[in-house]
Formats: structure tokens, C-alpha cells, sequence
């Protein structure tokens, strides 16, 4: 069954649903913000969790279609992250995002960026100077997002900011449009901030290997 949550503001759509389809709406002009909402087994949340962070994936590469699984797994070899039923499953869900990811944006290739991050990382609210990115956060708290007609609050105010702020969820891959896309285009976003609470995330970062990098 798929479910799809649109919310109309100015013109700008941040769609929701439970099928990966929805991903593929970022294309729709309107459509600023696509977001797969996911629930993976409760035994890989929980290996994620207990993985030593050292032994988190921190790199990034350029993959084609035949690449993507050599690429992944060159990654979590180097760091040493464990063998087992739970790292073959993390790599085989980051090669499908890839996958789905080359297919809505028409690309031979993608660019698999994969972070450990214990920081603030990106907190100030902005704008990807990119077509669109794909987000996923598997461990530890997601990335931030501002409704669209909040967007230049958020920017203009950034720590001072007190407007509501959504999060992706844990797992959820989210289809972000960004500047390059359009005028005036570009959904509105930051990394949570997470210093000083003991809290290391893995975030996944797919880009056309063209695009520019925040």
C-alpha cells in the first residue's frame, strides 16, 4: 500500500509516502522535497547502533551501474567494518538508493558520499547548489528541513531561527531539489546539531559527480 502526504505551500510540494516511487516525483517542477519513509529490521537499527565508531564508513567515490557494490564494499573494508548478514544488508540498501538514485536522475554514474559524523557538520540552514540530492541518515538523528515558505526565514535568521523545524527520519531517504534545479528552487536544510552528546551518525550523500559540494 502507498500513502503520499502533499502539503501545498507557495506553490512548493514536500511529498511523503511509503513506496520508493515517491522518490521519483523530484522531477515534478512543483516537487521540492520527496520523502521515501522507511523501516528496516529492528536487529540492523540495533547493529548499527552497537558498531564502534571507528568501524563506521567515512568516504566517498564515483561508481557506475556494474560499480556500485565494489565501491560500497571497498568503503566498509577500509573501515573494517564487520562481516556478517547485518554489513551485507547495509551495503546491499545503499547500492539500491544508488541504483534508484542514477535512474531518477538519468546518470550513468553517481558520487557515494559516506560520513561519520560526531559534529555539527553542515548546521547552518542552506540551499544545495546542486539539481537535487538524495539523504539518508542510518544512524543517529536526521537531517533538518524547513517548510518551503519558511525557507528565506530560516536563512536570514539561522541560530536565531525559532520557526518549526522538520527531521528526516532515521532510515527515511529524502529527494532534496536543490538551487541548480531552478529560480528560486531548493529546499531549505542543516545537519541537527549533535556536540557534546556523545552521538556519532552515518549519513548518506548521493550527488550527480558533476555536482557541487556542501
Amino acid at each position: 500500500m502507498t500513502a503520499a502526504l502533499e502539503t501545498a505551500t507557495r506553490e512548493a510540494l514536500v511529498l511523503q509516502g511509503y513506496a520508493p516511487a515517491i522518490l521519483d516525483r523530484i522531477r515534478d517542477p512543483s516537487v521540492e522535497l520527496a520523502i521515501w519513509e522507511r523501516n528496516p529490521q529492528e536487529s540492523f537499527a540495533a547493529w548499527l547502533d552497537a558498531l564502534p565508531a571507528e568501524h563506521l564508513p567515512d568516504a566517498r567515490a564515483v561508481a557506475d551501474d556494474n560499480g556500485v557494490e565494489a565501491t560500497i564494499a571497498a568503503m566498509l573494508d577500509d573501515a573494517r567494518t564487520p562481516q556478517g548478514a547485518m554489513r551485507d544488508l547495509l551495503l546491499d540498501d545503499i547500492a539500491g538508493l544508488a541504483r534508484r538514485f542514477m535512474t531518477i536522475m538519468d546518470s550513468a554514474t553517481v558520487d557515494i558520499r559516506l560520513e561519520s559524523i560526531d559534529h555539527n557538520a553542515c548546521w547552518k540552514f542552506h540551499r544545495d547548489c546542486v539539481e537535487a540530492r538524495l539523504l539518508a541518515t542510518y544512524r543517529g538523528p536526521g537531517t533538518q528541513w524547513i517548510p518551503p515558505a519558511l525557507g528565506e526565514a530560516a536563512l536570514d535568521c539561522q541560530k536565531d531561527y525559532r520557526g518549526p523545524i522538520q527531521s528526516l527520519s532515521r532510515f527515511a531517504a529524502g529527494m532534496f531539489k536543490g538551487s541548480c534545479a531552478a529560480p528560486a528552487s531548493g529546499i531549505v536544510h542543516r545537519s541537527p546539531p549533535i556536540d557534546g552528546k556523545g552521538v556519532t551518525r552515518l549519513l548518506l550523500c548521493l550527488n550527480l559527480p558533476r555536482a557541487v559540494h556542501h
